[in-house]
């Protein structure tokens, strides 16, 4: 098999409290990545604003837009200058009341794709995302871009591993994650590493598990009593960590990626060959319990 790869970009900014500052950065930081090389830029979780899931506030739903929208617009004109493909996280305004936490996709030629809605939506503390979002009713989504098969699931989707095995069956040849994931400013560092660690094991879990490339971007800085914690990352389709970002600082950076080594890897370690569908019908009940 003839040899095909891409350059994913992964953009891991801090923001501030001014959308426009905070696009006009990101924008700065595509053309950066564009200009080494990046053909799929994954943008962080909701990167137009500090995360203001951390509170619940009424007057934080006027930071939210129609998609498409003035950010798709803007991102598409974007995409079509560079020639890449953009994975958008926004806060999205379906209607009155109604609220998403969305990614949208720019195709490489500045299309439009269309978007995913978070699905699984935590409530802790720091974590409010429940007073904000509707949890997504669009199920899960692969793009076809430009430059391959796109699976996009955003934060909190990342601890389920149904949601990677139902995105991988439908055909993505990587699975993407814009993350806003941090540290409790009070922690420990021990509690801290133990944390990052799972966030990413939990990841790379599903490169195994489904044998797909897994690009996990995350942001960076102190918004309130929380240091996000960076770090975000790439693997190959067997779980090997090719990069990973400083975790208290900004980063932009471009990975190669091989999209033909999941062919190799399911070959030799044929999970979807060997999977039991007859059995896994008790995985539709919440618990297995007698009610």
């Amino acid at each position: 098999m003839k040899e095909k790869s891409v350059k994913i970009g992964l953009v891991q900014l801090s923001c501030g409290a001014e959308p426009q500052k905070n696009l006009e950065n990101t924008i700065a930081a595509i053309r950066k990545a564009a200009g080494a090389g990046a053909q799929i830029l994954c943008l962080q979780e909701l990167f137009q604003s500090l995360y203001f899931c951390d509170v619940e506030d009424y007057r934080n739903f006027s930071l939210a837009e129609k998609i498409p929208g003035t950010a798709t617009e803007v991102l598409g004109r974007l995409a079509e200058e560079l020639g890449v493909v953009i994975i958008a996280s926004l806060f999205e305004k379906r209607a009155e009341g109604i609220y998403h936490n969305t990614t949208a996709v720019l195709d490489a030629d500045g299309r439009y794709l269309g978007k995913y809605r978070k699905m699984h939506i935590p409530d802790d503390p720091g974590y409010y995302e429940k007073f904000y979002f509707t949890p997504g009713d669009l199920g899960y989504k692969v793009f076809s871009t430009a430059y391959g098969k796109l699976g996009i699931l955003i934060c909190w989707d990342q601890w389920y591993p149904e949601a990677a095995r139902i995105t991988s069956l439908m055909g993505a040849e990587i699975l993407f994650y814009p993350t806003a994931i941090g540290w409790h400013q009070s922690q420990d560092g021990a509690t801290n590493e133990e944390q990052y660690q799972a966030w990413q094991t939990i990841q790379k879990a599903h490169a195994v598990a489904n044998g797909v490339p897994v690009v996990a971007v995350n942001r960076t800085g102190v918004e309130g009593d929380m240091q996000f914690w960076g770090g975000s990352f790439v693997t190959n389709a067997f779980g090997k960590v090719l990069y990973q970002a400083p975790h208290l600082e900004e980063q932009v950076e471009v990975v190669e990626v091989s999209l033909t080594q999941s062919d190799s890897y399911r070959t030799h370690w044929p999970f979807l060959r060997d999977r039991r569908i007859d059995s896994y019908q008790p995985l539709l009940k919440r618990f297995l319990d007698e009610d």
